[in-house]
């Protein structure tokens, strides 16, 4: 792609936007020093609207711009319902989940598990995560962000991880959560006009100038297998979209885990002010999952029906930028991709400080460690693990054909184990921490298992075969080891799940919509 000296100007202007709004926005009041809540938590005082927004700028990243187009040119439409059942899960983790975490006041989620179970349980799963959030996060998104930047700027794989590593460390490192999703703030906003656009111009190209919806009914025509939500058993991306078991199986598991069971985005919801903003929050963002295949879909079935000149699936978004996005737009529509890549960057790096800082480093090395040093450490492994992600991104990626497909199925060995974890220990009284234990240590024995006997089998519905069996397993070792309700057993009172009627007419709203994109894609 040739950049013009406009789109140069424009792309340079954003990043240099988005790191003097972060580190301005991470100064301190003359006197007053970071404390761990300031830093890991954006001292409490989230807006609703803020909080939409950072999550879904964390949630968007090139695994969706890329990935997800990729997987739109390969598969179609049937991709989308990784957004459009996000979008509903978010209502019932709003719900249903974040009240009791929020009640609970944790910083992360391995600490409510030593709430819940104990300090056994938070250990391994703090060090999984750090490990997760490292080797399989961090490696993806800076992967294919610089895939994307090495094919249109002309420079090398590694020259554009170590770009892309270098802009996010600028504000994150140094202004914790509150540079992030401040920051998110922004990026959400050219994430979606930039977005937009693009799509806009791929449908164009469609109809030959005719205008988007033109080009939509085109590729209704050309394409209609790539509209199938439900595939059936003959189509050869069956194995990654099992039909029905998509909407009624392994999907749930994966949304739950992605959405209520992990660190980086249930973060913002605990920075928030108050549980009603919180809330609120999380259903912004599901209406705003619900736009995102428009953003990152429709483009990769576009690039199918104009047969871009890719050697790759994964290489479709990158196309169209290259192709279709004319001279001075260009550079908005790729600070677009790169705010979706700074944007996850920065979260995974501030979400593996706040677990290794907090359910590590404070109980293992030095409980006594002041807020200040707390802070320091959190930075120091920030940026300990963006370096080694930038060391193994391309080693580790390199040769995977849909990227998004691989993320889904080896982040899927582990969550079955954590959801099974999660809702066990907060619906179940009897659950005990020794059930709780043994689920932990099988969720990816289970699944290698499951995997290898049953290898043609779908992973989403693998996915749920292993939470089927290691909600079996915690059953009856939880029945083996108590004669009764677990001391540390959550209290759910009767006014613990009520919610105000702006979330109930929000999340009434998001139903409707899912019904009426099923009914009429089916």
């Amino acid at each position: 792609m040739n950049f013009s000296t406009t789109d140069i100007i424009v792309f340079i202007v954003y990043g240099v936007m988005i790191v003097t709004f972060g580190l301005w926005i991470s100064r301190e009041k003359k006197g007053h020093k970071k404390d761990s809540a300031d830093y890991f938590l954006a001292g409490k005082a989230l807006p609703w609207w803020a909080i939409g927004a950072s999550l879904i700028a964390s949630n968007i990243s090139a695994e969706q711009f890329i990935g997800m187009s990729g997987s739109g040119y390969a598969i179609g439409l049937g991709i989308a319902s990784y957004e459009w059942m996000g979008g509903l899960t978010l209502i019932l983790v709003a719900k249903y989940l974040l009240p009791i975490f929020i009640e609970k006041q944790i910083f992360t989620l391995p600490q409510f598990l030593e709430i819940r179970y104990d300090s056994r349980i938070r250990t391994i799963l703090a060090v999984f995560w750090v490990f997760l959030y490292t080797l399989v996060n961090l490696t993806t998104v800076l992967y294919l962000s610089s895939l994307a930047l090495s094919l249109v700027l002309g420079i090398s794989m590694t020259q554009s991880i170590v770009g892309l590593a270098v802009v996010a460390v600028a504000y994150s490192i140094y202004g914790g959560l509150k540079a992030v999703a401040w920051t998110d703030v922004i990026q959400v906003v050219f994430l979606v006009i930039g977005g937009l656009i693009t799509t806009y111009l791929a449908l164009d190209a469609v109809s030959a100038g005719a205008g988007p919806a033109a080009g939509f009914k085109v590729l209704l025509e050309k394409a209609p297998e790539k509209f199938d939500m439900i595939l059936s058993k003959d189509n050869e991306f069956y194995k990654d979209l099992p039909g029905l078991g998509v909407i009624l199986g392994g999907l749930w598991i994966a949304n739950i885990s992605y959405f209520g069971c992990n660190q980086y985005i249930i973060q913002r919801a605990l920075a928030a002010k108050n549980i009603g903003e919180a809330q609120k929050g999380l259903a912004f963002a599901g209406y705003l999952k619900l736009l995102l295949p428009i953003i990152v879909v429709i483009p990769g079935i576009a690039a199918f029906v104009l047969q871009a000149d890719i050697a790759r699936y994964d290489e479709a978004y990158p196309w169209l930028l290259g192709n279709l996005v004319p001279v001075g737009i260009k550079g908005m529509a790729f600070a677009a991709l790169i705010a979706a890549a700074l944007s996850s960057l920065s979260s995974m790096m501030n979400s593996t400080a706040t677990i290794f800082t907090m359910d590590i480093y404070k109980p293992f090395v030095n409980p006594e460690a002041s807020e200040t040093k707390l802070v320091t450490v959190g930075r120091i492994v920030g940026l300990t693990a963006v370096v080694i992600a930038v060391l193994v991104a391309q080693p580790l990626l390199g040769g995977e054909e849909q990227v998004f497909q691989f993320i889904q199925k080896y982040t899927g060995y582990v969550s079955p184990g954590i959801v099974v974890l999660f809702l066990f220990g907060l619906f179940w009284k009897r659950t005990t921490a020794t059930g709780a234990l043994w689920a932990a240590i099988a969720s990816v024995p289970f699944s290698v298992v499951v995997d290898l006997a049953f290898p043609s089998m779908p992973f989403l519905n693998q996915m749920g075969v292993v939470f089927l069996a290691l909600s079996a397993l915690i059953i009856a070792i939880s029945f083996a080891t108590s004669q009764g309700d677990s001391p540390k057993a959550i209290k759910i009172g009767p006014s613990l799940f009520k919610t105000s009627p702006t979330f109930n007419a929000l999340a009434m709203g998001i139903i409707l919509i899912l019904g009426a994109l099923y009914a009429m894609f089916w």
